[in-house]
């Protein structure tokens, strides 16, 4: 019988993750805005952040963790992505299944950005290039990540409006969704395993433990 190694299926496509750690963690409280202000302005502030935060030195590797889960956690809907992200799998995990895995997953994407992020750096600028409804709650919002002698990084920042602020609920990186990304490698996982969530509740645990370990690189696979 051949042996499934459900954490190869997570750990793919680390250029995308790339990308996305250089463009989407620039999320923080002093960025909330309204629902009625300008989504354009939303995400310019964003990307302020990300910029800025690629310029801070210095930081320990927990402080850098715990300012990356702050910033992921305030402006991300980190549920609604969770349960797209599991898709059918998500109506019949029990609420304990359900927690755990938005835990792990949310652990998984600090991680991974954090490591990725001390290194990433480079003179970029960021240009919203155009804003436009998606149906009557989502808001798609075109921009480019712009680089000395280098090609342009394409985006494209999917927000949910509320009642009260802008949630992102996706970025497009390249024609690549983030969100899409995730369900596809966790839905081999759990393919893999039978069909069971806890499978992939358990290569999660594997590999956050993997990515704590000391003088682990969390962006590298095994």
């Amino acid at each position: 019988m051949t042996e499934h190694r459900p954490e190869k299926a997570m750990i793919s496509r680390r250029s995308l993750i790339v990308v996305l750690a250089g463009a989407f963690l620039g999320l923080g409280s002093d960025c909330a805005i309204s629902a009625e202000a300008d989504p354009k302005a939303f995400v310019t502030q964003l990307a302020a952040k990300a910029m800025e935060t690629m310029t801070v030195k210095g930081l320990s590797d927990a402080e850098r963790n715990q300012r990356f889960r702050t910033q992921f956690t305030t402006e991300v809907d980190l549920s609604e992505i969770g349960k797209f992200v599991l898709g059918r799998h998500w109506r019949t995990a029990t609420p304990e299944q359900q927690q755990e895995f938005l835990k792990a997953f949310e652990d998984i994407v600090v991680l991974t950005w954090a490591t990725r992020f001390k290194d990433y750096g480079g003179d970029l600028r960021h240009v919203v290039t155009n804003v436009a409804a998606d149906g009557d709650r989502i808001i798609v919002v075109d921009s480019k990540v712009e680089r000395d002698h280098q090609t342009p990084i394409n985006l494209q920042w999917k927000l949910k409006k509320g009642e009260l602020d802008l949630r992102v609920v996706d970025l497009v990186v390249e024609g690549a969704s983030m969100a899409i990304t995730y369900r596809n490698e966790y839905a081999a996982v759990i393919q893999s395993n039978g069909g069971k969530i806890d499978g992939l509740l358990g290569a999660l645990r594997t590999k956050i433990a993997e990515m704590q370990a000391p003088g682990k690189d969390a962006t590298k696979s095994n």
